[in-house]
């Protein structure tokens, strides 16, 4: 597709000379609903733009994505890429105060961060759309997009690296590093990695750590700020550049800000960065395989394929046609029969690019059972086979039609996503050379049935072309190696010639020896017919769903969208009983019961999941949850299939035994987690003793429970419950009347009186109390400990006390990251913010970190006590600053059909019914005032208040890393 290209320029931006921009185009692909307008220019230095005029948008947003990764890492500093996207943030020329711009950022309502991949590393940030006045934004009452955007290019113009920092950021690394060596998807990827090709850059280590970005190089005699000044100097290049900006000004102001403050970055005229010639798998990689031990107990069989190179195929993608049938469910699937034989809890098939000049990947993943992993031999026969009846069948245009159908329905209706996140991932999208009109659309549609294509991708998976990887934490026990980055424990041998002979005569079955279970998916009878909306205008949109019935059996909640307009639904059922939360042991019962249910819908919800339905069915805070969700033709149909599977499911002896062994290891490998994402749930168990169950607890009950008790169980817990329905979206009230009406007939239930709904209620710390409680973690690996703080401050219903709270977070959010992370280096994870329980409201610090919990508090002691100090001699012109910006936060607009769903029923199942919460919030946000809010922080949080109440969550480590009590003592300096 030509590009329409011309000479503009942006004269007045300086004044009077002339900065050229070159229009590209102003034409895209966009959703049918999508409201913004859209320009993609080059400047003179060819930085590439895309600007994006959004006017009912409450947060303006930029992103920068840069044509260099760590790909491009020195091999004997791996993570160079990395480091220089850290520092960038620690000042430049022009603002040269290390935190200046994430305080900006942080004062209009922002946020900011950043990310480096192979080949590419990407910034981000957003901010208010609106100027302080609340008018529409203009170049003469600009929003403070502006300045944010001269702070953000002079990460690419003048970046300091200044030389305090850099220690600083680089335990920042070394940090992330230590967060991810104990997470099987990091370390499973690096073994992948370090067995590849050690001439291809795929090989690389990508994160780094500081031993090998500071010790090392400086033993060999490298000054490593040179280094990192050089890696920026010789990578980073305006033509190497492409930035998205988003924001309530006019395209034509957009454009003028942007050839401003973006034409200085120096273009190097450097080539884009490619790695053709060597190959990521050598013949020597292939047929060999690979036996990884875990730090989870899990299973898996991973196969992967030296794949074609997809970069120019954006109108065909034929690794999308591939991966449908081989990651299909359905009957005639691979997963449909080695699920039959107990072998399998999953599989999921796709290929990912590597790099450009370099083919693709082409894995999959079978997620297996016990049973499976004495059998994983035959698996891969079995998918042999399955590739066999795929090369014999010619690629059937009706089943691309299928998936290019929905890939249309999915685009056409595709709802708004946060502006960071959209800028972020469009900047990524402008490195690949699809045709600039495309850029919203290009990987998302399928344009052209091409079988030539897809027959040449499918003849790359054969059994000469693949190498394989099985993990288990006890299969086959002698690991006789070590991964050199994250310790994983491996065996690398070649595949036994038996079973590659087996492996050759599977993929040449002939059609009447092949299992005749193997076939291709029928046609999806859930692709959606109507997709009609009925649009009427409102003057206001409503904020509260509408109660239609109210019984002693029933109560209905319904909204029809008046704001999003996309032929989609969500419908929610909560089934209230008070059996589910009775004691550990019936609580593992109901979960036994959700997972079961799942299990037996696996099957028939495929298709339903591939024309955008989707289904869930767990427990929440008063009992079972049904949530089923998407285009709301078909709906009804799922909805109906799911509840009748809950009243009549028969729960056969193998699936029992195999989803409870999986629940098992689901709750010893909880307690393998990172420690910050345990944390919370011992803090929500402190604060319900009542109502909530650790994991502790369930696992006990986990072993005597059996498949009789969870049929009893069953018939009781659905026997008596009150049926919560929420239904939103592009369905009337005789549609969530029926839908209701549907649930009542299926399950039949006796009233649930009243009086035994369940109650919420959560614990009231005293003033002056102090609690501690310690737990030593599972992981004897683990190093990292992890402490939450938490604060109570008073009843969550109290506005008054809820929009003190929100205020101190805004204003102490970045100065506690910034003294907490960045300045004393206590850990990669740092959070503070508002923490709500059924009935309480507090106030939280998060730190995982290597220093013991005990020094994590008395730093986090000390940072309030410098902070009662700066809240004194804060300015009322900051203060107020402070109040705006947080409105802004609250009153933020929904960007989709799902936040408002998450929205209302937030306040449906908490009881509160506030539907207007966020506007009165903002409301007594405005009448707060500072004396106040300093009362308000010198009682509930300052360390010298005896009034404050206090509980702390100590998550000991077993293991010790090393130079602990040295950091200690610097982190206090």
């Amino acid at each position: 597709m030509p590009h329409s290209q011309h000479e503009e320029d942006a004269s007045a931006a300086t004044g009077g000379a002339p900065i050229p921009v070159t229009l590209v185009t102003d034409s895209l692909e966009k959703p049918s609903l999508d409201d913004r307008d859209y320009r993609v220019i080059r400047l003179g230095n060819e930085l590439e733009a895309l600007l994006v005029h959004d006017p009912e948008t409450d947060k303006a947003s930029a992103a920068l994505d840069v044509n260099v990764g760590n790909f491009s890492d020195e091999s004997d500093i791996p993570g160079m890429a990395h480091a220089v996207e850290h520092l960038l943030f620690m000042g430049t020329k022009k603002f040269p105060i290390e935190n200046e711009y994430g305080q900006y950022l942080s004062a209009n309502s922002g946020s900011s961060n950043a990310y480096t991949g192979p080949t590419s590393t990407n910034y981000f940030f957003d901010i208010s759309a609106k100027p302080d006045n609340d008018q529409d934004p203009s170049d003469t009452n600009p929003s403070p997009l502006r300045e944010a955007l001269d702070r953000f290019a002079q990460f690419f113009i003048e970046p300091l690296f200044l030389p305090e920092t850099l220690d600083r950021e680089l335990k920042a690394v070394d940090s992330e590093n230590k967060k991810n060596l104990q997470n099987d998807t990091w370390r499973l990827h690096q073994l992948e990695k370090s067995l590849s090709n050690p001439n291809h850059p795929f090989c690389h280590f990508s994160t780094g750590n500081f031993e090998v970005l500071k010790t090392l190089p400086e033993a060999r005699g490298i000054n490593v700020r040179d280094k990192f000044i050089e890696f920026h100097a010789r990578h980073y290049s305006a033509n190497r550049m492409k930035l998205v900006v988003l924001g309530r000004e006019p395209l034509d102001v957009l454009q003028k800000w942007v050839a401003e403050l973006f034409s200085p970055v120096v273009n190097k005229k450097l080539p884009p960065n490619r790695w053709p010639g060597e190959l990521p798998f050598r013949e020597t990689d292939l047929g060999m395989q690979c036996f990884a031990k875990p730090v989870m107990d899990s299973r898996e069989l991973n196969l992967y394929f030296p794949f074609i190179d997809e970069e120019f195929m954006f109108a065909t993608q034929p690794s999308r046609y591939i991966s449908h049938l081989i990651g299909h469910e359905g009957p005639g699937s691979i997963m449909s029969y080695i699920k039959s034989k107990g072998w399998a809890n999953g599989l999921s098939a796709g290929a990912y690019p590597v790099c450009p000049g370099t083919p693709g990947i082409f894995d999959v993943q079978v997620r297996l059972t016990e049973e499976g992993l004495k059998n994983y031999p035959e698996i891969v026969k079995i998918f042999f086979q399955y590739i066999t009846l795929l090369r014999e069948s010619p690629p059937q245009e009706w089943i691309f039609q299928e998936q290019k159908g929905m890939a249309d329905v999915d685009f056409k209706f595709k709802q708004k996503t946060p502006a960071s996140r959209f800028t972020s991932r469009i900047s990524s999208v402008m490195q690949k050379p699809l045709p600039r009109e495309w850029l919203l659309s290009g990987h998302s549609r399928l344009r052209e049935f091409a079988p030539d294509e897809i027959e040449k991708a499918l003849s790359t998976i054969r059994p000469d072309n693949f190498r394989m990887v099985i993990v288990s934490r006890n299969y086959p026990g002698n690991w006789d190696q070590k991964e050199k980055w994250y310790g994983t424990e491996y065996r690398h041998e070649k595949i036994p010639e038996d079973l590659m002979e087996e492996c050759k005569k599977a993929f040449a079955v002939s059609p009447k020896d092949r299992l005749p279970a193997l076939h291709l998916p029928h046609k999806n009878q859930f692709i959606p017919n109507k997709l009609e909306v009925d649009k009427k205008e409102v003057a206001e949109p409503a904020l509260n769903p509408r109660v239609l019935r109210n019984d002693s059996i029933a109560r209905t909640w319904w909204k029809k969208d008046d704001t999003f307009w996309v032929p989609r639904a969500n419908v929610i059922v909560s089934l209230k009983t008070p059996l589910i939360y009775a004691s550990a042991e019936n609580n593992v019962k109901a979960r036994l019961f959700s997972d079961l249910v799942r299990d037996a819908l696996e099957e028939y919800s495929y298709d339903a999941e591939l024309a955008g339905l989707q289904y869930n069915v767990s427990l929440d805070s008063r009992g079972l949850f049904l949530d089923v969700s998407g285009y709301n033709d078909k709906l009804p149909v799922l909805l109906e299939q799911v509840v009748t599977t809950m009243r009549d499911l028969d729960i056969k002896e193998d699936r029992f035994g195999i989803v409870r062994e999986r629940l098992i290891r689901g709750y010893s490998n909880w307690q393998l987690q990172s420690s910050y994402h345990q944390v919370g749930d011992y803090t929500n168990w402190l604060n319900a003793p009542e109502r909530d169950f650790i994991v502790e607890e369930l696992a006990a009950e986990l072993p005597s429970v059996t498949l009789e008790g969870v049929r009893l169980f069953q018939k009781q817990m659905l026997g008596q419950v009150f049926i919560e329905v929420y239904v939103h979206g592009n369905m009337y009230k005789e549609d969530a009347l029926k839908a209701t009406d549907m649930v009542e007939s299926i399950l039949k239930p006796r009233v649930l009186p009243k009086a035994q709904w369940p109650i919420l209620r959560s614990l009231i710390l005293t003033k002056g109390s102090n609690y501690v409680f310690r737990k030593t973690l599972k992981d004897p690996a683990n190093v990292n400990h992890c402490v939450e703080t938490w604060f109570y401050v008073g009843s969550r219903e109290d506005r008054d006390i809820r929009t003190k709270t929100l205020l101190l977070d805004q204003m102490l959010h970045e100065p506690a990251f910034d003294q907490l992370r960045t300045k004393e280096q206590l850990g990669y994870i740092v959070f503070t913010g508002p923490r709500a329980f059924s009935t309480t409201y507090g106030f939280r610090f998060l730190i995982q970190s290597e220093m013991t919990p005990e020094f994590l508090d008395s730093r986090i002691e000390a940072f309030l006590m410098r902070y009662a100090d700066t809240l004194e001699k804060m300015s009322e012109t900051e203060f107020e600053g402070h109040k705006r910006s947080l409105i802004v936060r609250r009153l933020e607009k929904l960007r989709n059909l799902d936040q408002e769903s998450t929205r209302h029923w937030n306040q449906i199942t908490n009881e509160y019914y506030d539907f207007e919460l966020a506007q009165r919030d903002a409301a007594q946000i405005k009448l707060l005032t500072k004396p106040e809010v300093i009362e308000f922080f010198n009682q509930r949080l300052n360390p010298a208040s005896s009034h404050r109440a206090r509980l702390s969550i100590h998550l000991q480590a077993q293991g010790k890393a090393e130079g602990v009590d040295k950091r200690q003592e610097e982190a206090q300096k």
